[in-house]
């Protein structure tokens, strides 16, 4: 019979690493399963300037969720690489399937997080990995002396528009308003940077190339003016990346737990509607979605597992 966890947490990222952090440290049986590397969405940071204690020089999400993942480490949890095609989240015992087996847990913290979202142009997906990036830390360096374009006009859109003056000739941040929604001290950052312009009040509608991303089409959303952008002859080739807002991973759970625009609802102890069930970090209703929060979130969701089982326990010995 397959191993029985006092907890297993879905996912890697800042949530469920501070979640195994608590866990592990509680003494806690701890299973934390994660598809790819540690740290979700925060890997894909190349600096992280806005989380308490991180270090002061060249902090980037890969190096603080290395960080997190060997304190999990050290308090003894367990690790594994697995993809999640199923769960059965009622009962005592909690069960999830993948493709290498079956866990099974008393609680479970769903940590999930959130995927890119589309920018919405046509032809995205046949220029995904041709042209067309979601990831500036991943990619960036492809573009070296091109030019690059962002859409977007939140933290991470702006935050990474900096970055990939690192690596482009010139940047611009296209977005459809008059004014950044970025954090005022990043758009300080960015207005004093002579390789990033602004595209106002404007979307990608198309995107068009050959064998690569070579020409886009820009629609303003107050005139209707449709403008193309074609990548020079030297070039032959130019860069989009979108940082457009992301999409929570709930697929697994929509037929078990209530949804609200996709994403998980709790209550401030993380407890959903499912008993032993918990969720942490971006994949919940929240008001803030940052590092910091998905930390707390994971802390807070940890403790009341263990106090979640502490209780069933005593109902059974009182029974006894």
């Amino acid at each position: 019979m397959e191993e029985l966890y006092d907890v297993i947490i879905l996912g890697g990222g800042p949530a469920g690493l501070s979640a195994g952090l608590y866990a592990g440290r509680s003494r806690m049986k701890t299973l934390l399963i994660e598809k790819g590397a540690s740290g979700g969405q925060i890997a894909l940071s190349a600096d992280v300037e806005n989380y308490p204690g991180q270090m002061l020089d060249g902090e980037t999400g890969v190096t603080l969720s290395a960080r997190m993942a060997e304190q999990c480490q050290n308090f003894g949890v367990e690790r594994a690489a697995d993809t999640i095609r199923a769960v059965q989240l009622t009962g005592e015992v909690k069960r999830l399937t993948g493709g290498k087996g079956e866990y099974r847990a008393r609680t479970v913290i769903i940590a999930s997080g959130a995927s890119p979202r589309p920018i919405g142009c046509e032809n995205e997906k046949e220029f995904t990995g041709r042209g067309i990036s979601y990831c500036a830390t991943c990619d960036g360096a492809f573009f070296r002396g091109l030019d690059v374009y962002v859409a977007g006009g939140g933290d991470s859109a702006v935050e990474e528009a900096i970055f990939l003056t690192r690596f482009a000739r010139r940047v611009a941040v296209i977005h459809r308003r008059d004014a950044l929604r970025a954090a005022k001290s990043i758009q300080e950052r960015a207005f004093a940077n002579p390789k990033i312009r602004f595209l106002w009040d404007s979307v990608v509608v198309r995107a068009d190339g050959n064998d690569v991303l070579n020409a886009l089409t820009v629609k303003n959303v107050k005139t209707g003016e449709l403008t193309e952008i074609r990548a020079s002859q030297e070039d032959g080739m130019l860069g989009l990346f979108g940082f457009v807002g992301y999409l929570p991973n709930t697929g697994l759970f929509q037929d078990q737990l209530p949804l609200e625009s996709g994403y998980i609802r709790t209550d401030e102890d993380m407890r959903t509607a499912i008993p032993g069930v918990f969720a942490a970090g971006d994949v919940r209703v929240k008001s803030l979605r940052q590092v910091v929060t998905a930390a707390a979130d994971g802390a807070i969701a940890a403790v009341q597992a263990e106090r979640y089982l502490a209780e069933r326990q005593s109902l059974s010995e009182q029974r006894l």
